[in-house]
């Protein structure tokens, strides 16, 4: 067995609990070659903005629970979990169009937000606004009811905070159409 082989077969994900969201059904949809909108700009923009109202649970398993001890200490928590109504063959995506607007331009997946990549792994930062035992209360999550968590990690500023950003154009003009606060 080659050395890839041996570190892939080690590769082991558990959850380590779910989401509880109001968010039934993905914005997004993995097609054959690309990502298909369920939505135009407007109602990207309308969705962006009730996600970020949004406040979901992140129930964690038995097993996992003294894990959260002093988590309440911190004002914000990056949510790691895997997008579990995206097939498995809907993973093999090299390029799409981001949001699945034809107008921007076909980028890679890794040059993307897409749910769709080899490995679905996705992650967010968000508020968090308390705990109660094995739940945590969170607001702004974009995860659909039922993802599985794969692992919750504190914010810290002096690990997560980039001073000097660069994203190329497509993605201001994506963030300047999401942004209503900015009007």
């Amino acid at each position: 067995m080659n050395d890839t082989a041996d570190k892939q077969s080690a590769l082991q994900i558990v959850p380590v609990g779910e989401v509880h969201s109001p968010i039934k059904t993905p914005i997004l949809k993995a097609g054959p070659s690309d990502i298909e909108s369920r939505a135009r700009v407007e109602k990207f923009r309308e969705h962006h903005q009730q996600v970020k109202n949004t406040t979901s649970e992140l129930v964690i398993y038995d097993p996992w629970c003294e894990l959260l001890d002093g988590i309440e200490g911190f004002s914000h928590i990056l949510v790691l979990y895997w997008p579990h109504l995206i097939q498995p063959e809907r993973r093999n995506l090299r390029k799409v169009h981001p949001m699945g607007r034809k107008d921007l331009p076909m980028q890679g997946i890794f040059a993307t937000r897409s749910p769709a990549r080899p490995n679905p792994v996705l992650v967010s930062t968000v508020p968090l606004l308390k705990r109660k035992g094995n739940v945590l209360t969170v607001k702004g999550l974009e995860a659909v009811d039922g993802s599985p968590l794969i692992d919750i990690k504190p914010y810290m500023r002096a690990y997560h905070d980039v001073a000097e950003v660069r994203i190329p154009e497509w993605m201001h003009r994506i963030e300047r159409e999401l942004d209503m606060d900015g009007e």
